[in-house]
């Protein structure tokens, strides 16, 4: 079962060190005006994001596997366990989120600012330190 808690954690670091980046290229792709910039940005959100979504994948499923394995039953009455599951089905939407602002920055049709990317930007940090939290202190 460590091996399938390390798993879990090494695709999880990797699906967070994308959405901590993807973002910033949002920020840099709103605040470019040459079309050839924005073009090379759409290019490099597209690769980014296509390239993290299968550790979200994994993510997910040897979570799910935890989940399982560890008895359910006895987990149902953990608080923690059901804010932290609150919390990554948020950063599921987050992530399919930023795929809809790539499709947008790619037509041209995404009205955010750089200054509200920059502030989309901090969600995931928020969540990681509440979900380890919850993961590791159990506080509740």
């Amino acid at each position: 079962m460590t091996w399938i808690k390390a798993l879990h954690l090494i695709f999880m670091i990797a699906w967070f060190a994308g959405l901590f980046y993807l973002p910033r290229l949002f920020v840099n792709h709103a605040m470019a005006e040459e079309v050839e910039v924005k073009k090379r940005l759409a290019l490099m959100e597209n690769k980014l994001y296509r390239f993290i979504t299968p550790w979200m994948v994994l993510t997910l499923i040897f979570g799910a596997w935890l989940l399982i394995d560890y008895a359910w039953e006895a987990y149902r009455q953990m608080l923690w366990l059901k804010i932290k599951l609150i919390l990554v089905a948020i950063l599921v939407v987050y992530h399919f989120y930023c795929g809809k602002i790539i499709r947008q920055l790619i037509t041209n049709t995404c009205q955010r600012s750089h200054v509200w990317f920059r502030w989309f930007n901090e969600i995931p940090v928020l969540i990681l330190i509440a979900v380890v939290i919850l993961g590791v202190v159990k506080p509740l």
